[in-house]
């Protein structure tokens, strides 16, 4: 390790004056990933968290100092603290750090840091854009590349969410819910979509996240890449601002990187990718959708761009496993009326939510789609409440669970009773409200029927339960 760590260090100039990085919120996905690169590059590195979870276990194995709950004295001997925007400035570590002079910086900042003396790719965009940063990343460790990586999910085929390589390359989920993307100056950069989210960040002003999207993409060099989703109407209407070089990517006629042919079969895909220069690139995928094509073949653009071989983007794309909680099947199980299949699947926004319900419809064409719904934030249930219900009455049955809060207020009108209430009316599906999660095993056994396709969505606790249920149907 001590040589590994000589090489980083002629590779990347330490941060002076810095030993202890003392992280907030040291298990969220993002802040864990940042802190396992820190770490191995042989900073020391604490942290703190409100409960312990596989991630923190893994942290503390590796070497750092992980706290559980909020107090002043987890800073002790902190050079700086990183916060997420999850963290509030009446935090009791943050008060303390800003008492004693600690800087407190956004986790962004720490990534753009580490990015600064690397050749970085960032991956941003509403949707996608985790998937798409494990696939790149992918495809640059079956080059032999080594690349570090830094992703807000787990990296199936790696086992982890963040890897520190040797080599300069840096391949990072840019985040735009708090605009904190506009920390980062990497050398190509990918938009995946733009569709309103985090609204309350851009004051509920729409044209001021797509101007954000833009300032993000002008913190390319003159000689850097922009790679850009040519289906999404927003990306492709940013595009001509951009002021840098832009390579597209689609389904649609006019995009540099042209997907023809898909067909998908099961968890696979099949489609043609043609090249800029006609060069037309049989590509197998083993995640199912359209939208996991897309991804992929924001991937593959990024490669070809950089001179990576069809070899290797091809062996990548065909061994990728997924990406953690992204229509990950848990098995199939007996139950009283027959067999099941379940699948959980962290998309929560409608149009996630909607590419999922139609990968499960062209690869099981067969099966009913009975969805398990938690709503995540009442912020968002409230600004996409019409979408939320057009979206979830495409599915056979819903079982809808209470609004995972993620710390925020109850909003009149913006709850799962209201969201049954619309859809019901809307005459497509009747929705079961499950307000006790410990009765969602017997409500589902009441509407099965063999041969379901079960999905667990959101971006809540519905994982874990969606788990617990796999456990217990297991025997």
């Amino acid at each position: 390790m001590k040589n590994f760590q000589d090489k980083i260090k002629k590779l990347v100039p330490e941060m002076r004056r810095v030993s202890q990085i003392h992280f907030v919120g040291i298990g969220g996905a993002g802040m864990s990933g940042i802190a396992e690169v820190l770490l191995n590059e042989g900073y020391q590195i604490s942290g703190s968290d409100i409960a312990d979870g596989v991630v923190t276990q893994r942290l503390a194995k590796a070497g750092a100092k992980i706290c559980f709950g909020h107090h002043a004295d987890n800073i002790n001997g902190a050079s700086v603290v990183v916060i997420s925007s999850a963290i509030t400035e009446d935090n009791p570590e943050v008060v303390a750090a800003k008492e004693a002079r600690i800087p407190v910086i956004q986790r962004a900042q720490m990534l753009a840091e580490i990015m600064r003396f690397r050749h970085g790719i960032a991956v941003a965009g509403t949707h996608g854009k985790t998937t798409t940063t494990a696939m790149i990343s992918m495809i640059y460790t079956e080059a032999k590349l080594d690349p570090t990586f830094v992703n807000g999910g787990l990296v199936k085929s790696a086992g982890k969410n963040a890897h520190l390589g040797a080599s300069r390359y840096l391949i990072a989920e840019a985040d735009e819910s708090d605009a904190s993307f506009l920390h980062l100056q990497p050398m190509v950069s990918v938009v995946t979509n733009i569709e309103p989210d985090h609204m309350d960040t851009y004051g509920g002003d729409f044209e001021q996240m797509k101007n954000t999207y833009v300032r993000f993409l002008r913190n390319l060099p003159f000689y850097g890449l922009a790679v850009m989703c040519a289906d999404d109407a927003v990306v492709m209407e940013i595009a001509p601002k951009v002021g840098r070089q832009v390579m597209t990517y689609g389904f649609s006629e006019q995009a540099d990187y042209r997907i023809e042919d898909y067909q998908q079969t099961g968890f696979q895909g099949h489609y043609t990718v043609v090249c800029p220069n006609g060069e037309r690139i049989d590509v197998l995928l083993n995640v199912p959708g359209k939208h996991n094509a897309l991804n992929a073949t924001a991937a593959l653009a990024v490669a070809k761009e950089e001179g990576i071989s069809n070899e290797a983007i091809l062996a990548a794309l065909a061994d990728f496993q997924g990406a953690g909680r992204r229509f990950d099947q848990l098995g199939s199980f007996i139950r009283p009326n027959g067999k099941i299949m379940l699948v959980d699947d962290y998309g929560h926004h409608p149009t996630e939510v909607d590419v999922t319900i139609k990968a499960a419809r062209q690869g099981w064409e067969n099966k009913r789609v009975v969805m398990v719904f938690q709503p995540h934030r009442y912020s968002r249930t409230r600004d996409l409440f019409d979408d939320f219900v057009q979206v979830l009455s495409q599915v056979d049955a819903l079982v809808m669970l209470d609004v995972y809060a993620a710390g925020e207020a109850p909003i009149v009108g913006a709850d799962s009773k209201a969201l049954c209430r619309s859809i019901r009316n809307l005459g497509k599906v009747d929705p079961i409200l499950v307000s006790d999660t410990s009765q969602l095993g017997e409500v589902l056994d009441q509407i099965l029927q063999d041969g379901d396709l079960i999905l667990a969505q959101g971006a809540g606790n519905v994982s874990k339960l969606a788990r617990s249920l796999a456990d217990e149907w297991k025997g």
